[in-house]
């Protein structure tokens, strides 16, 4: 982590775990707004994916700027893969079902947001950070709004079944993106 906070607090050694995780997920987000790109023709879908590819983006940028590259995870390219897989599968079904899958990825990144930013609220050390992680947490947000907003259909048995097994890869994956 690039930062001059001290390196013995348990809270440097726990952030930077968890800012590999956001590096991640955020690296995973892009991908899934590639998937949705790739596949599907719907024009308002492809707006949307396309606007919040650029949000995920700045994200991305933003902890690129405070995690160095030797303290990201080494299964990028897998998150690459799954996160390309999580948006591609639901642009195949419907404009709903990505939209439905949308809504599900950013409720759990509002919560992991929010308990990394909870767990700061005390460190005026890293308020920078936490400042990052609050303009994410508020894009993401936006991002879950619009899609429920957009979703015309309410979500069949297969695409609930889908967002839990998305949110349910969401957990897996923030659990691995922790150790490597």
């Amino acid at each position: 982590m690039r930062t001059n906070k001290p390196k013995t607090d348990g809270t440097y050694n726990w952030l930077q775990r968890e800012l590999r995780t956001d590096h991640a997920g955020e690296t995973g987000a892009i991908a899934i707004y590639d998937g949705i790109l790739a596949m599907s023709s719907c024009k308002k879908v492809r707006g949307f994916a396309t606007k919040h590819r650029e949000t995920e983006k700045r994200h991305l940028q933003h902890i690129e700027s405070i995690l160095p590259a030797s303290q990201r995870s080494l299964l990028l390219p897998l998150w690459r893969i799954a996160g390309f897989c999580t948006g591609a599968i639901p642009a195949l079904i419907s404009s709903s079902a990505v939209f439905a899958t949308i809504a599900a990825v950013e409720s759990f990144v509002d919560s992991h947001y929010s308990q990394q930013i909870d767990r700061l609220s005390d460190k005026p050390l890293y308020s920078d950070i936490s400042d990052i992680l609050q303009e994410c947490r508020q894009d993401e947000l936006e991002h879950r709004d619009e899609a429920v907003k957009l979703q015309v259909l309410a979500p069949d048995v297969f695409v609930r079944g889908w967002c839990w097994l998305v949110g349910f890869g969401s957990v897996i994956s923030v659990a691995l993106a922790r150790r490597v």
